[in-house]
């Protein structure tokens, strides 16, 4: 904005009414309320005449420019427009509104929203104009925004008016022996209506002129219902007009309830009881039938006094109440709330705040006291911090604990901003603050159960997957325990040696598979992830799924157009879908339709809770035509060992299995069902892209038929003495020369810096001190040639961190797994020859 325009001294009357607008306390807060609840950054009372515009107050948030005192010339304004029409000037957007797209006063001040309304004194003179401008367009042309500045604008007015009357400066009573007095001696009907318009109070001067022998008479009738057919409409929308926060007025007929003819004023203007309650409605009825009657000339100037003695009552009243308002709704806030100066005294409390600093330290506060010195040794300093802060501009929440032990200490979360003038200088700053401890103890109490029910979970959990674990590797160990005595019999026949043989051996099969599952469900198996494409194995598994499921069900496979790639363990996938088709198969007692599905591309949706992704992913699943799963059952089908089947069709693993594998894949595992209609399990694993030229993988090396060794050279590493003279036994019975060290340290020290001869290392992965994993890494740096072979029943490191492109041994393995899988390692390096060495 350019500098404002020069303009000559102010007249006496002009720099009193300036000063007068200067001593009306709410100004500001109107102002402020003006660009809270509008948005616009500029607001400002303007003193108006013929020829001048001068700022009274201000509130400039956008750096328009103008300070009290300062003039504008007013054909530069909309102001003298507003003068002589006594209507106000209101645009949304300047340049969407045809009578102002060109107008030069928008362009010169470079405004877009503009709202202004004259300020008129009780007497009808124009005094100036509130008004407010921002430079992005809204809607302000709406009937809450104009009738508040209407309300505001009047208030000023009224003001005004009571300074110029009470040029003493003497304050309006508002005792409540004042009030009453006033009602005493006031000649006119006094009312109290409800906001329906119902009579709820009438003085007695009221009922007097009314000729109405008992309030009793007339409480909770309609006041407009009190007067004649004709008149009653005008009534109801003055009473409306009142309940919508505008003072309204009628004059009409109404004879009294005598049938004597009366002509009457009255006046409704809204109001809040100090002392608490709905909107009532205050109505003051004069009689005026003999100035009806008089001359019009002596009636007019009757009228004149009257209005301005009714407007001045009306205005106190609602001005008053909303004033009071404004106090109220601060003192009857249940948050303690004070306000202090940069010395860090107080300069404003709610009654809130006196009552809690009274309940933590037995201490009244009062106005002009340092704050931070009303606190105790320990706690003084840091209340002066937060205030510090504050009073330097920052705006911020903290928790701390104030108070005397001896009384009470609650934690409190205290909230600062700085108070600002009209310039933006900082004068000070207020807290608002909250006692949370009530609540911090019912999250510490609600936390601590949690954490209770979590352990009872899991105690529950770990209860019943042992017991499963017993049941199933009992009745395992039984069929070992039971082989094992026959075979003992010297005159067992051989075919039944056989038979015990191959029991005692498919019995550790199923003992292994039974392991297996249970680290999948727990994601706790060691992985071999490759890069497959999922529609190829698909139709290859479709195969064996055709097997499993038997003639009676009919397998359906739909595959898409594009090859579709996922890294995962090939082995589990497998066994995944094998498991899920099981499970289908039973679920339609052998009989219907499985679909087996690969979707790609699909979102991960969310799943049991968990946020789903956005990144692609492989969706394969199987929906059968069976019986669906029960809602209750529902939750618990991954759990393991639960099963709906009868004893000894199922372990309750295979799901187990499937939710397992999914999850240490980086996928998961849904499932849709309708009892009656079938159900869906649907896989997700991450799709992954792969180059053309990678996608022809290299043919598998061939296979090695023989176990037996060539006099190759293996050093053993196991810890457990058991399975190490086991180990090496086998070794030498297949062929090859064993050394046998108990540990990866032992294991270093007999390879030394060279290898020592050795052609191959075959290591345990769990064992004391360092582990397999880290011997094998050890030995890719010192000894890059030699191959390791690493052996684990399970192992935490090889679950989340894999093999590390070692090759593994799953325990429980058999002389001929071992024996081939050395023979492969060892199928390119011829046998070495070994110096003497003390047996290990």
């Amino acid at each position: 904005m350019s500098t404002p325009a020069p303009g000559p001294s102010l007249p006496q009357d002009i720099q009193a009414d300036l000063s007068a607008i200067d001593g009306i306390a709410a100004v500001p807060t109107m102002l402020n309320v003006i660009c809270q609840t509008t948005g616009m950054g500029f607001a400002a009372v303007a003193r108006v005449t013929e020829d001048r515009w001068i700022a009274c107050s201000v509130r400039d948030d956008i750096a328009f420019g103008l300070k009290p005192g300062d003039e504008l010339q007013i054909a530069t304004t909309f102001c003298d427009q507003i003068r002589r029409s006594a209507a106000p000037v209101i645009i949304d957007h300047v340049a969407e509104d045809p009578a102002f797209q060109q107008h030069a006063i928008p362009k010169l001040y470079g405004f877009e929203r503009y709202i202004s309304v004259p300020i008129t004194l009780p007497d009808g003179s124009f005094f100036g104009t509130l008004c407010a401008i921002d430079r992005k367009p809204a809607q302000v042309n709406r009937p809450n925004i104009v009738g508040m500045f209407r309300m505001f604008a009047d208030l000023i007015g009224f003001h005004l008016d009571a300074h110029r009357r009470l040029a003493a400066g003497e304050a309006l009573q508002r005792s409540e022996a004042f009030v009453k007095g006033v009602l005493t001696a006031s000649p006119d009907c006094v009312k109290v209506l409800s906001t329906e318009g119902h009579v709820e109070f009438m003085n007695a001067r009221g009922l007097e002129l009314n000729q109405i022998d008992s309030v009793q008479d007339i409480l909770g009738q309609e006041y407009a219902a009190l007067w004649p057919e004709e008149e009653r409409a005008k009534l109801r929308d003055a009473v409306r007009r009142a309940k919508a926060g505008e003072a309204s007025r009628i004059e009409g007929f109404a004879p009294t309830s005598k049938g004597e003819p009366r002509w009457w004023e009255v006046s409704f203007a809204p109001f809040l009881p100090e002392e608490g309650g709905p909107l009532k409605l205050v109505g003051i009825s004069r009689d005026v039938t003999e100035r009806y009657h008089a001359e019009r000339a002596q009636r007019a100037a009757a009228q004149a006094l009257q209005d301005l003695n009714e407007s001045l009552e009306k205005q106190v009243a609602a001005r008053t109440a909303e004033l009071r308002l404004s106090r109220d709704i601060l003192e009857s806030s249940a948050t303690p709330i004070c306000a202090f100066d940069t010395a860090y005294r107080l300069i404003a409390f709610n009654r809130a705040h006196s009552d809690e600093f009274h309940r933590i330290f037995a201490h009244r506060v009062q106005i002009g006291e340092v704050f931070y010195d009303l606190f105790p040794p320990d706690q003084a300093p840091i209340m002066r911090g937060f205030m510090a802060r504050a009073l330097d501009g920052e705006s911020f929440t903290v928790t701390q604990e104030f108070g005397d032990p001896d009384l009470a200490k609650p934690c409190w979360e205290v909230s600062y901003s700085p108070l600002r003038d009209e310039k933006g200088a900082i004068i000070g700053a207020f807290h608002y603050a909250k006692d949370i401890s009530e609540r911090l103890r019912a999250e510490a109490e609600l936390a601590n159960t949690q954490e209770a029910l979590r352990q009872s979970q899991k105690m529950e959990a770990v209860g019943q997957l042992t017991g499963g674990v017993a049941h199933d590797f009992n009745n395992l160990l039984t069929i070992i325990r039971s082989s094992v005595d026959f075979l003992r019999r010297p005159e067992l026949p051989e075919e039944r040696k056989r038979r015990y043989l191959d029991a005692v051996s498919d019995t550790v099969d199923r003992a292994a598979k039974l392991t297996g599952q249970l680290l999948a469900f727990a994601r706790r198996q060691a992985l071999k992830p490759e890069v497959f494409e999922v529609g190829e194995r698909l139709r290859s598994v479709s195969e064996m799924v055709d097997t499993v499921t038997g003639a009676r069900i009919r397998l359906v496979v739909e595959t898409p157009g594009e090859p579709c790639f996922v890294k995962a363990d090939l082995s589990q996938f497998e066994t995944a879908l094998i498991n899920m088709a099981v499970n289908a198969r039973d679920a339609m007692a052998g009989e219907g339709t499985l679909t087996l599905r690969l979707v790609r591309e699909s979102k991960l949706p969310q799943i049991r809770g968990h946020a789903g992704t956005h990144t692609a992913f492989a969706a394969v699943s199987l929906s059968d035509t069976g019986t669906g799963i029960r809602p209750d059952q529902l939750g618990r089908i991954f759990e393991p060992f639960f099963t709906t089947k009868e004893v000894g069709k199922g372990t309750g693993l295979g799901l187990s299995q499937v939710f397992g594998f999914a999850k240490q894949s980086g996928g998961d595992v849904d499932v849709e069902t309708q009892l009656g209609h079938g159900t869906t399990f649907t896989l997700y694993l991450p799709e992954i892209t792969v180059e053309a030229d990678d996608r022809t993988l290299g043919a598998a090396p061939a296979e090695i038929s023989s176990p037996i060794g060539a006099g190759q050279s293996v050093l053993v590493v196991e810890d457990n003495l058991e399975v190490g003279r086991f180990a090496t036994q086998i070794l030498e019975d297949l062929g090859y020369r064993t050394t046998w060290a108990v540990n990866a340290e032992d294991a270093l020290e007999k390879l030394g810096p060279n290898g020592n001869g050795f052609d191959v290392v075959f290591s345990d992965v769990v064992m004391p001190g360092m582990g397999g994993i880290a011997l094998a890494k050890r030995l890719r740096e010192r000894l890059p040639g030699l191959p390791v072979l690493l052996a684990s029943g399970y192992s935490h490191i090889l679950a989340q961190d894999g093999t590390e492109g070692f090759e593994l041994l799953h325990k429980p393995y058999s002389a001929e797994q071992l024996g081939r899988i050395l023979r492969q390692l060892t199928a390119n390096r011829p046998p070495a020859s070994l110096p003497p060495r003390p047996a290990g």
